[in-house]
């Protein structure tokens, strides 16, 4: 096939058999997916025109995604980006089109994200004109995923599966899930988080080393929808990173700490279910952390003499790795002002 855009060329993951009970799914940048879909629907439905500018706040996957759906239907970007957007990442936004401002630096997680929407706020009351994508509260979000779960269907026919993947957005494991649901709705999805987020109780877990990007969030995001979700883990940063060196070294698979949270969480509920296939989502790359959790290799604590915690609820989790049935719960009708 040869592809119209680069950006469709990339989207497209590799499954790659780990084990009998596991198979990684394997995304350059997983969002290149959710952001094509949501631009073309979007122009489809009238809601933007050619040519108008795109904002959204962004930590580094979703404004690389957003750049390439903009380049692909000649749509303008703007991206208030987190300060942990590298440089490598920043300079291809630009090269590609984009503007890109980066808030002031915070080792404040929820601030950071709030200064973000709040700068957003302040851009659009400047130009009423450009459109706001609401990455982590549009649910055009999820239309992206169904093309990924159709794919899955046809390769796993029959298959009793489990989704693992972080959390993030909700979008990717929750339009996936939905849409393999439709067909089967015995498919299993369990969510990774790390200690810190609100999106499942674990705001008061202090983790110094934590990167929430891509797995949990420090606000509340909409495009979670709770309901889908059979199980839940929680990792610290260590873990998280001993998965992702894991992977590497024992499937020579080079791929981000989102990814390296979901093998070890799938890992041991493949122990748990061995009738089942566990599917990991690989939401990208590894090398915007590079620095960050591959050269701290030697820190990385074997994987097999690791277990989390088995938690009765979101009050009774424990650092560093708890897990525990959520059994499609709808959110607890106070949480949003909890986490506020």
């Amino acid at each position: 096939m040869i592809h119209p855009h680069i950006a469709d060329a990339l989207k497209v993951p590799d499954l790659v058999r780990l084990t009998d009970g596991l198979v990684l799914i394997r995304f350059e940048s997983m969002k290149i997916y959710s952001a094509l879909a949501a631009v073309r629907h979007l122009l489809d439905r009238g809601t933007i025109r050619p040519g108008q500018t795109l904002i959204d706040s962004s930590s580094g996957i979703y404004a690389y995604a957003l750049a390439l759906a903009c380049h692909r239907y000649g749509m303008r970007c703007h991206i208030v980006a987190s300060t942990t957007v590298d440089t490598t990442t920043r300079t291809q936004l630009e090269i590609l089109g984009a503007t890109v401002e980066q808030v002031s630096p915070s080792k404040n997680l929820k601030l950071d994200q709030e200064l973000r929407v709040r700068r957003v706020t302040e851009i659009l009351a400047a130009h009423p004109g450009w459109h706001w994508m609401r990455q982590y509260h549009d649910d055009v979000h999820y239309l992206g995923y169904h093309e990924v779960a159709d794919r899955i269907t046809t390769t796993f026919p029959g298959a009793a599966l489990t989704v693992v993947g972080g959390v993030g957005s909700g979008a990717s494991t929750g339009g996936l899930v939905e849409r393999l649901r439709a067909t089967d709705p015995s498919v299993r999805l369990v969510g990774v988080q790390p200690f810190g987020s609100v999106t499942f109780g674990s705001q008061d877990h202090h983790d110094p080393e934590a990167i929430i990007a891509g797995i949990g969030s420090s606000i509340v995001f909409d495009n979670v929808r709770h309901h889908l979700y059979d199980a839940l883990h929680w990792l610290d940063f260590t873990h998280a990173m001993s998965g992702t060196i894991a992977l590497l070294r024992e499937h020579a698979v080079f791929a981000g700490l989102s990814t390296g949270a979901a093998y070890l969480a799938a890992t041991h509920e493949a122990r748990r279910h061995p009738d089942r296939l566990h599917l990991v989502i690989g939401a990208d790359t590894g090398h915007r952390y590079v620095e960050r959790v591959f050269a701290r290799h030697t820190e990385a604590l074997d994987p097999a003499a690791l277990k989390p915690f088995e938690a009765a609820g979101p009050e009774g989790m424990t650092m560093p790795w708890s897990t525990m049935s959520w059994r499609r719960a709808a959110c607890p009708t106070d949480w949003k002002e909890r986490a506020a």
